[in-house]
């Protein structure tokens, strides 16, 4: 899951300024345009360029090459609004925020969960969960809940400082426990992907990964890797979370906008997701899958 706890950064408030620059330099009908047509809103540095905040080497969600979903979500949405494309680069670490999007080098991050208060969030586009990932026939087929007692003697992976971590605590499973670092330079290291190799190797016996992680790496183990979402736990904190698109709280119309471009090519987006095996749950933990989505 993306951290965006890592950093702090001063919310801007520039409307005032901005306004005041508009009275002197835009005549009366100017101004009410812009206020009519979102293209001409100075919310945005450039109305006809979709800017994104990205990280450079993030697998599955963005790379410096278009390779993520994320990145493909951004072509889709560029496409839908008639904008041009372009990303400030930045790793997913501590000052991401700070120094992408309160810069106002973008516009747009496209994964924020929802609730987080560094910045204005839109509409969730994506509902999904933490996830066991495990080999078949090893003696975990059917768990699906930390709770189960066939885990109490197995090696799991978990990704330090994550909210499964105080599940795994709840049930007695920290003893057996392989840690992985939560803040890392994603252009030289990836804990899903060591966690991924350690299931592979038998280093560890299940590994614990942001539903997005686990789906796009579980494909990549021969064979597959099975993938379980937690929605069932008790103990401790629930593991599904809402994700959304974050922008500058001053932005008010640059998120209305994309609220409506969102809910105007959900399909879609759902599409994209799973064919990146990011394992989608609706509001009452039901799968959504290609057939739902037809239906």
């Amino acid at each position: 899951m993306m951290n965006f706890a890592n950093g702090r950064w001063v919310r801007l408030s520039w409307c005032v300024s901005c306004t005041a620059i508009a009275a002197m330099f835009l005549s009366g009908k100017v101004l009410a345009q812009a206020v009519e047509r979102p293209e001409l809103s100075i919310e945005l540095v450039d109305p006809k360029v979709l800017r994104v905040c990205a990280d450079p080497n993030n697998m599955p969600f963005s790379t410096d090459r278009g390779e993520g979903f994320e990145n493909k979500l951004a072509e889709l949405l560029a496409d839908k609004l008639g904008k041009g494309l372009s990303y400030s680069w930045y790793p997913q670490a501590t000052g991401f925020v700070r120094n992408t999007l309160a810069a106002h080098k973008c516009d747009v991050i496209m994964g924020v969960p929802q609730g987080d208060d560094l910045v204005q969030v839109s509409n969730p586009y994506y509902r999904t969960a933490y996830a066991l990932v495990f080999k078949q026939g090893h003696g975990l087929d059917g768990v699906d809940t930390l709770g189960d007692p066939r885990l109490k003697d197995k090696r799991i992976g978990i990704v330090a400082g994550t909210p499964p971590g105080n599940n795994m605590a709840a049930n007695g499973l920290m003893a057996n426990a392989k840690p992985y670092p939560l803040v890392i330079d994603t252009r030289v290291d990836s804990s899903a992907a060591a966690m991924i190799h350690d299931l592979a190797t038998n280093e560890i016996d299940v590994g614990i990964l942001w539903g997005p992680l686990a789906g796009y790496y579980a494909r990549r183990m021969n064979p597959t890797g099975t993938v379980v979402l937690l929605v069932k736990e008790t103990t401790g904190p629930r593991l599904a979370y809402r994700i959304a698109m974050g922008v500058r709280y001053s932005d008010q119309e640059w998120k209305r906008q994309l609220n409506r471009t969102i809910q105007e090519t959900q399909p879609a987006i759902n599409k994209l997701l799973l064919s990146f095996g990011v394992p989608l749950l609706d509001d009452s933990d039901r799968a959504i899958t290609e057939d739902s989505i037809a239906r």
